[in-house]
């Protein structure tokens, strides 16, 4: 074979494509956790068998030469093509490997799944994973997550959800904002009172709570947090009527430092699933997370006032 034929290896061209996508070669390598001088040593003789120089070099920041330009056109498919053959084959093996990325409920609802990843990750050693707490409920394709643990109903149908846990959401008050104000006799009367506002997988509190005859009363209140332990709090302090799942406040409610607010009118079920979308269900990582927090909820069940600590 003639030396100067060009290199077969994707190293190289992955290689030249996180350099110019870093804009430099001490950026590249950090992002690569590789020594500057190995990556421009690297780079520099991949150009050498090639033959031609890829990249214009400055102090500033590199920039592709026009034979650079054409080959970073190419490269980018080739990669990407070259990664998802990969992926695929080594879904043949069945073993959950690669990094996993999950979408969780956010602030003191979240604190309680903790065990869950740990068992997870013990069970399959070759799997990472990234996990985000949040209010809103992400694209899962277009954001690029595997999965989500996501509270409410499902109501988008090219989603696959395995229900994980269910539990009545009721109104409670302190004892103290009911001897100020009062106990709401009727749900109008909530219109009225503070209320500490709860995220509904949106960008905005609700401001509209369900009654159990399908319809809502509009609410209002200066405190909005999408954190359950820190609405647990709050409400045993007095800052107003708050909406939280049964099982959270069960414990406040017969100690007396919480009372119960329209309990057969004001109130819903509330649920939480384990989501993903056909495109990534085959996966053995995915599967394998799905199989493992379905039977860790089946075992251990919900959120409990245990598992959910309040802030403060």
């Amino acid at each position: 074979m003639d030396l100067r034929d060009p290199p077969a290896d994707l190293d190289g061209l992955a290689l030249f494509v996180a350099v110019v996508d870093a804009g430099s070669i001490s950026a590249a390598a950090r992002a690569l956790g590789q020594p500057r001088e190995t990556l421009s040593r690297r780079l520099s003789a991949w150009e050498d068998g090639l033959g031609v120089r890829l990249l214009h070099r400055s102090t500033r920041r590199l920039q592709p030469t026009r034979a650079g330009e054409t080959l970073l056109a190419r490269a980018r498919p080739l990669l990407a093509a070259a990664r998802e053959s990969l992926a695929e084959v080594r879904l043949l093996d069945d073993v959950p490997r690669g990094l996993l990325r999950v979408s969780v409920p956010p602030g003191g609802g979240a604190a309680f799944l903790g065990p869950v990843f740990a068992t997870f990750l013990a069970a399959h050693p070759e799997v990472q994973m990234e996990v985000r707490a949040l209010a809103r409920h992400v694209d899962l394709v277009g954001e690029g997550y595997d999965v989500a643990l996501r509270a409410g109903s499902i109501a988008d149908p090219n989603l696959i959800a395995r229900r994980l846990w269910s539990a009545d959401v009721v109104g409670v008050m302190a004892p103290a904002l009911a001897a100020r104000v009062g106990l709401p006799a009727t749900p109008e009367a909530l219109e009225g009172l503070p209320c500490i506002l709860g995220f509904g997988g949106g960008e905005s509190p609700l401001r509209r709570w369900p009654l159990r005859d399908g319809r809502t009363v509009p609410v209002q209140g200066r405190l909005a947090s999408d954190d359950l332990g820190l609405l647990l709090a709050a409400a045993e302090g007095g800052a107003g009527v708050a909406l939280l799942p049964a099982p959270l406040v069960a414990a406040p409610l017969a100690a007396g430092r919480l009372l119960p607010v329209l309990p057969s009118v004001l109130g819903a079920q509330a649920a939480m699933s384990v989501v993903t979308v056909e495109r990534t269900r085959s996966a053995p990582r995915v599967r394998a997370f799905v199989a493992h927090v379905v039977a860790w909820f089946a075992r251990e069940g919900g959120p409990s006032p245990s598992r959910v600590q309040p802030v403060g």
